[in-house]
């Protein structure tokens, strides 16, 4: 692949996770980080953890929900110019939807759909004023299909790939491109707690939750791995990929193609 010349990376909900694997990859390769999440104390403790790799690092805490906190986020950073946005804060929450809580619902739009807009609209002006820009959403295999149960989620992650063909529309005359990461399962610490309560709940051990319910629809009966994730995010910040906008980036272990 071609060498890229280090960029300088915000990744929300980066201090665990997929976002800590993004920002772990990227930092080996050179590349400064600014590891942005809720949590201020795990924020910092994952920018002193990439510190080693030699690169500049920097935490920030931050709710993807405040529209103000987002909108200072620029003037906050100074000097630090953002190339590079990694919209990856997520939360879920399972529950037929007659008992869904109202707030709860909201508030899962409010992270993954209405938090990863309101970012791309604060550093938009500085990706178009320095003529470079990669905006990655980090969706889901929900992006494309959908499952019982998670009726927030998958709205939002739906609505994820929308709002990409927009802004994708919108910055065609600029080398900024914007596009959405969509993996299967991923086998995080949200993943590990949905195959624990979908054990409890089916009365099934957590190994027939996996096999039967996780990776069911994946012919290649895998989860994916972070570091395909963060790879396919490097080629998209890549000069080889300056025309490469708008699109799902599936990588689903063959789920889609039934």
């Amino acid at each position: 692949m071609q060498k890229i010349t280090p960029k300088t990376i915000l990744i929300t909900g980066a201090a665990s996770g997929i976002g800590f694997g993004i920002a772990t990859y990227m930092a080996q390769q050179g590349h400064n980080i600014v590891v942005a999440d809720i949590n201020k104390d795990a924020a910092h403790k994952a920018a002193e953890a990439l510190s080693q790799y030699g690169t500049d690092t920097r935490a920030i805490a931050i709710n993807v929900t405040d529209a103000e906190a987002i909108a200072a986020l620029p003037a906050l950073l100074g000097n630090t110019k953002i190339d590079v946005l990694v919209n990856n804060a997520g939360i879920q929450h399972v529950s037929a939807l007659e008992d869904f809580p109202a707030d709860k619902w909201q508030l899962l739009i409010n992270v993954m759909l209405v938090g990863p807009a309101l970012l791309t609209q604060a550093f938009l002006p500085q990706m178009k004023a320095q003529n470079y820009g990669r905006i990655i959403n980090v969706g889901s295999i929900h992006s494309i299909v959908a499952s019982p149960f998670k009726s927030a989620y998958v709205a939002a992650k739906h609505g994820l790939v929308g709002f990409t063909k927009t802004v994708a529309l919108e910055t065609g005359d600029y080398n900024i491109t914007i596009n959405t990461l969509c993996p299967a399962y991923v086998k995080t610490p949200l993943v590990e707690a949905q195959i624990g309560d979908q054990a409890k709940a089916n009365n099934m051990s957590e190994e027939e939750v996996v096999n039967n319910i996780f990776l069911a629809p994946m012919p290649k009966k895998a989860f994916i791995e972070i570091d395909e994730l963060a790879t396919t995010a490097e080629f998209l910040m890549s000069d080889a990929a300056k025309n490469m906008t708008a699109q799902n980036v599936v990588l689903d272990g063959g789920w889609t193609a039934r």
